[in-house]
């Protein structure tokens, strides 16, 4: 288990790296999170370190026992990290990896009255049906929103948030990094489609297949 866990905040810590490498990132905005295996326990970045700078030894433990003191430490942890990423862990086990970003591209996607990602391509259908809508953006990510969030979750594997951004997941940090870099590429290319004309989408059907057969890769 110490293995396990020792690889994990190496991988965790590795994923903020690649995404300031990237230029998708907020500097110490934003939050990821990963559980434990076989709990439900998960590390998450501590508060005021930059992407760029995050080490294994950065993340913080985040259990049953220390949640209720953590809340009072926002020096340690991100309130809205604690809240958000608690209750998803909580309330979706199939979530054991949360992204969750203010990436540039899904964000804008998300101020627009119908925010929606559509299946307007391959890439695009790999998330055909797989993305909720959390409409109700109320502020901060704290212990009321945070519910919401993870109840408008359900069973799917990812969510557009309201004027606020994107939350993807994966059973794995790997699976659930490359599902959010891809997220971000879908938003950009419908958002140059749509500012181009009107893009054509996808039927159901084909789009259903298509994802399907993509999935069997991931």
């Amino acid at each position: 288990m110490q293995m396990e866990i020792s690889e994990l905040q190496k991988d965790l810590a590795a994923t903020f790296r690649w995404t300031a490498r990237l230029n998708m990132h907020e500097g110490v905005a934003n939050h990821f999170s990963a559980c434990i295996p076989g709990t439900s326990d998960f590390y998450c970045n501590k508060a005021g370190i930059h992407f760029s700078r995050m080490k294994a030894s950065d993340l913080i433990l985040v259990t049953k026992e220390n949640k209720d003191e953590l809340k009072n430490k926002p020096d340690v942890i991100d309130p809205t990290a604690l809240y958000i990423h608690g209750a998803i862990h909580e309330k979706a086990p199939h979530a054991r990896c949360i992204f969750h970003v203010h990436s540039k591209y899904a964000t804008a996607l998300s101020t627009l009255k119908d925010p929606v990602l559509k299946p307007i391509d391959q890439n695009t259908m790999m998330f055909y049906n797989r993305v909720s809508t959390y409409n109700e953006f109320g502020g901060l990510g704290l212990e009321d929103e945070s519910i919401k969030m993870a109840n408008s979750l359900g069973n799917k594997q990812h969510m557009l948030l309201a004027n606020h951004g994107i939350l993807t997941t994966g059973p794995s940090v790997d699976i659930a990094l490359w599902f959010y870099m891809s997220m971000e590429r879908c938003c950009q290319a419908q958002l140059m489609a749509e500012a181009a004309g009107k893009p054509k989408i996808i039927p159901h059907e084909t789009a259903i297949k298509t994802r399907e057969f993509i999935a069997n890769d991931i």
